[in-house]
């Protein structure tokens, strides 16, 4: 423990650090963690660190998949849900399917079922590698918005073909039969049991007299607990929390206070970025382990990177036919969703970036440290060392090349010139925010007509709406006041919730603004 306390420590400051680097360059800090990952396994001395298969998914994948249903918004999920659930479903079995055929084709002794092992391994792409990358340039909000709609579903998607070929290495069978009957419960039960545990979770938060601190803290444990039940109910941990986090996302205004929200946001980006950078080094920490096992299967160095090149190739490759089959077959039977693009030569680019966009990364390095080291029956797992090492050079290669050159091709194709109409969008939140004046006006006169003339402090509160935050005297803030203004925040967030019902209007803005009035909120505590 003395060893190890502070080694994990020392990893976590160069996470922080790896970051900070990469804000400097200007790269997606994933990028940096992967290589630092690679530049830790050829430290001499280090701890071996030892973690249970078993636990790799159950420690790392719920948060990961909670944190993201609370930022992806579901009203785009729901108006794309044709393209999500393609690259989803389809396309991720597609990949996985190539690389199954593919992989059994060229790799020595490697079987159907190790191909698809593998392939439901590599098949996911990551949201927070892709996000981390897109924050440097601006993309169209329909294309974030299947990105990140797809990142939900494919994990589940990819995970569930991963369940399956585990199950089929270990007995050499697969009865499609008894597979369909499992994948629906799979799917339509951890569906059901994470809506059921999310109400019960808004439930407790609502009724139980509950503070920021442990608010959070419940939310913290509440993912966990939706994937082991739904795990031990044989069904989809992965499906269950993102039913079950989508579920308590959209109701997040119900169960939780402004200070909640507010403090609950600072400490998942910061459990999540943890969590990630601990991933990817501990990849780098069980490299040479890795390399021992390839070297003792008479397996090169040069062969498992030829190999991992060549995975990384058919990836690419699937998603992007995928991307353009997409395309072709949305020309052909519902040419009225397509987005609008300025020419004919942007619209065949589209796909191109979606295909580009398929940087894998942290759930796929827990798929592959998932795997045990041996059978249930005894046998030392086939080829473990060569999958671990084929997912990394996938992951490696996945955000050095499509990572560092996505930037670069959006910005000189053009491929999205034009197409952002910035002074739209200011116009929209000018406009939200001239409804939310005429709202509150109308608000106070309606129910506090009678006590509007004579009232200073409503009389203030009323004419100083803008100006209020940069008042350097708050005596007017009586206690009567206080409690208007708080019905004032709540009603606006009611208003608001509405106007996010009209498909026209982006959630991000309602989402500023929705944020905007928690922090006038906690303003409001400290007078």
């Amino acid at each position: 423990m003395h060893i190890i306390l502070p080694f994990f420590l020392l990893m976590v400051a160069a996470i922080v650090l790896l970051n900070m680097w990469a804000a400097k360059l200007k790269i997606a800090y994933p990028i940096l963690l992967v290589v630092g990952g690679l530049s830790v396994s050829f430290i001499p001395g280090l701890p071996l660190m030892k973690i249970d298969p078993d636990l790799i998914f159950f420690i790392f994948l719920p948060p990961l998949l909670f944190a993201a249903t609370w930022s992806v918004s579901f009203k785009e999920m729901k108006k794309w849900w044709r393209i999500i659930g393609s690259f989803a479903f389809l396309v991720v079995f597609f990949t996985a399917l190539s690389v199954a055929l593919v992989t059994n084709y060229l790799i020595p002794g490697f079987t159907i079922a190790l191909g698809f092992l593998l392939g439901g391994i590599v098949s996911p792409p990551d949201a927070i590698s892709t996000g981390a990358i897109t924050k440097f340039v601006k993309i169209p909000k329909s294309t974030s918005s299947v990105l990140e709609g797809e990142s939900l579903l494919n994990d589940a998607s990819s995970l569930i073909i991963f369940r399956f070929a585990m199950v089929a290495v270990g007995t050499g069978q697969f009865i499609w039969e008894e597979a369909t009957l499992s994948f629906l419960w799979m799917v339509i039960g951890g569906v059901g049991i994470g809506l059921l545990l999310g109400w019960i979770f808004v439930q407790g938060h609502k009724r139980l007299p509950t503070d920021a601190p442990s608010d959070i803290a419940l939310t913290l444990i509440e993912p966990y607990f939706m994937y082991w039940i739904a795990e031990q109910l044989h069904s989809s941990g992965v499906m269950a929390v993102v039913s079950g986090g989508l579920y308590m996302s959209a109701r997040r205004l119900i169960f939780l206070d402004s200070t909640s929200r507010i403090r609950g946001q600072s400490v998942w980006e910061s459990f999540v970025f943890i969590l990630n950078g601990i991933v990817f080094l501990i990849i780098g920490l069980d490299l040479p382990e890795i390399i021992d096992g390839l070297h003792s299967k008479g397996i090169s160095i040069g062969i498992a990177i030829g190999y991992g090149v060549l995975v990384t190739v058919v990836v690419i490759a699937a998603r992007m036919i995928s991307s353009y089959a997409a395309l072709i077959a949305t020309l052909i039977f519902r040419p009225g969703v397509i987005p609008h693009v300025p020419s004919r030569r942007r619209r065949w680019m589209l796909p191109l970036l979606l295909g580009w966009t398929g940087m894998r990364g942290v759930v796929s390095l827990a798929a592959a440290l998932a795997i045990p080291v041996t059978l249930d029956n005894g046998p030392v797992f086939p080829y473990r060392s060569l999958i671990l090492f084929i997912t990394f050079v996938v992951i490696l290669l996945t955000l050095l090349v499509q990572g560092l050159t996505l930037p670069y091709l959006i910005k000189h194709t053009r491929l999205f010139e034009g197409i952002f109409n910035e002074e739209a969008e200011e116009l929209t939140r000018k406009k939200i925010k001239k409804e939310l004046k005429q709202h509150v006006y109308q608000f106070l006169k309606t129910k506090y007509d009678n006590e509007l003339d004579g009232h200073t402090g409503i009389e203030k509160l009323l004419r100083h709406w803008e100006e209020r935050a940069k008042a350097a005297d708050d005596s007017w803030m009586n206690e009567k006041t206080k409690i208007i203004f708080v019905e004032l925040l709540e009603s606006q967030r009611q208003y608001l919730s509405e106007l996010n019902k009209d498909p026209s209007v982006d959630e991000d803005i309602i989402r500023l603004q929705l944020y905007q009035i928690d922090l006038e909120e906690e303003r409001l505590k400290i007078i």
